[in-house]
């Protein structure tokens, strides 16, 4: 009797290992593998190319800035691209656990801002149809703006085989606001322009999936280095200035 106790006792035990595992690989502001030592103030540039068969196709830059004070992480995208107004994206999240607080978005074909809390209110302005659609919605949830997810991906413990989700929110005029999981999907070790890199393979629930991002990450500097998107048909690479 004492065994078949004993027997029962390991049993939950490894079942309860095995759950606080589970939840260890869920990446949110309240529970995550962040390491806050790799976030810092940065600015840097990548080349945006397509490609159209085999030839390869310059079409914009993307300029990111990472500020951060005492209490906020600010992280700046702007598309630069040839006879075209710039496509400003903002994020502004809380500091130490990324919790967040603003996101604005801003180009020729529409506009958002979202203020987040319990309570996400803001705006979706469709620009191509004169259509303003007034946000207020429930999401009494933990998760990181969609914004910033692809920073978060260089400041986690990236190791061979490293596999997460990462709880993110994305409006959609369609489906309206949108809790789901961008997917680290394998992560391993390999050599670009004659570097040590991390390539990490990630999906997410935008593209329902469907968009493969492959990020070649200096695992010295800590730098985005490249991104290939494989959106099937269609390829496109961003690629680091120097």
């Amino acid at each position: 009797m004492k065994t078949i106790k004993s027997l029962l006792l390991i049993s939950s035990f490894l079942v309860m290992c095995v759950t606080l595992n589970a939840q260890e690989k869920i990446q949110s502001p309240e529970h995550n593998e962040i390491m806050a030592s790799l976030i810092k103030n940065e600015a840097y540039e990548m080349n945006w190319f397509a490609f159209r068969d085999t030839v390869k196709i310059e079409i914009g830059k993307v300029f990111t800035t990472i500020s951060k004070t005492k209490n906020t992480l600010k992280v700046t995208t702007t598309v630069k691209m040839k006879d075209k107004p710039d496509w400003v994206d903002e994020t502004i999240a809380e500091l130490p656990e990324l919790k967040p607080v603003r996101h604005t978005s801003v180009n020729t074909q529409r506009d958002i801002t979202l203020n987040f809390g319990k309570q996400t209110t803001g705006f979706y302005l469709d620009k191509t149809g004169n259509k303003k659609t007034e946000i207020n919605e429930n999401t009494d949830g933990d998760f990181f703006d969609s914004n910033l997810y692809p920073q978060l991906i260089r400041w986690l413990p990236l190791k061979e085989n490293y596999k997460t989700e990462i709880t993110i929110f994305d409006y959609n005029p369609m489906t309206k606001a949108g809790i789901m999981k961008a997917n680290i999907t394998n992560t391993t070790k390999g050599i670009y322009m004659n570097k040590s890199v991390w390539i990490v393979t990630v999906t997410d629930g935008i593209s329902q999936n469907k968009v493969i991002n492959t990020y070649y990450i200096d695992s010295e500097t800590n730098q985005f280095l490249k991104q290939e998107i494989d959106m099937g048909t269609r390829k496109m690479t961003l690629e680091k200035a120097y």
